[in-house]
This record gives structure tokens, sequence and C-alpha cells, in this order.
């Protein structure tokens, strides 16, 4: 596939409730992450054609990832970052992205901590 550099497809904002912590106190309880993605994806042939077939179906992507965060438990954000990025670049074909993955209830006194990786297919 001939992707674009500047073409992408982002998803904003997806929410996902999952058991994440380090504290033991964490691990019993369901806390919200918010997701940000930016994936790099050859958007001419899905715009000029109209055809979902070769478009990067952010639901499908959405759906993924929620699914993966949902079923598993994790100590670190940075480790939702990585095997979600892993997730995408394997089951989707993307060739590079960057995942924002958010834990606004990690610090009573801030609105919100995250990290953001940027990984690409080897």
């Amino acid at each position: 596939m001939n992707t674009y550099s500047k073409d992408r497809v982002l998803i904003e904002g997806l929410t996902v409730l999952t058991t994440i912590g380090v504290y033991e106190w964490e691990k019993t309880i369901k806390q919200k992450l918010i997701l940000d993605l930016e994936m790099a994806w050859d958007n001419k042939p899905a715009g000029e054609s109209d055809k979902v077939s070769l478009c990067l179906d952010y639901f499908l992507v959405s759906q993924a990832i929620t699914q993966f965060i949902e079923s598993n438990q994790f100590e670190l954000i940075e480790t939702v970052a990585e095997q979600v990025a892993k997730l995408i670049i394997q089951k989707f074909a993307v060739q590079w992205l960057k995942v924002k993955v958010s834990k606004p209830s990690a610090i009573a006194n801030a609105n919100n901590v995250a990290v953001v990786i940027e990984r690409a297919a080897h």
C-alpha cells in the first residue's frame, strides 16, 4: 500500500473503563482511560471511490481497542500505550501511529496525566 505521509485517521477521546494501577486498591476498581490515536493511512483510494472497504475503519479500530483494554488488567498506562500500538499495527496494517493514553483520575490535584508514544511497523 502506498501511504501518503500526511494522510491520517484520528480517533479522539475514546473512553474505556479498566483495572489499572500499581496500588492494591487500584487493582480492585475500574478506572477511566482516554485514548487519542493518530494513524497514518492512505485516504485517497477511499476518498475517490467512496468505498468503506478502502478506508481504515475507525469503528473496528475503536472496538478492537475497547475490547482489548476492557479484557485485560494493567499496572501502567505506558503498557496500555505499547500494547494498543502493537495491536493496531498488527491487526489493521497501520504503518505508523501515535497513541496518547490519559488517566484523568491518577493525581487528585491535576486534570490529567498521560503518555504519548509513536510507533512504526517494522
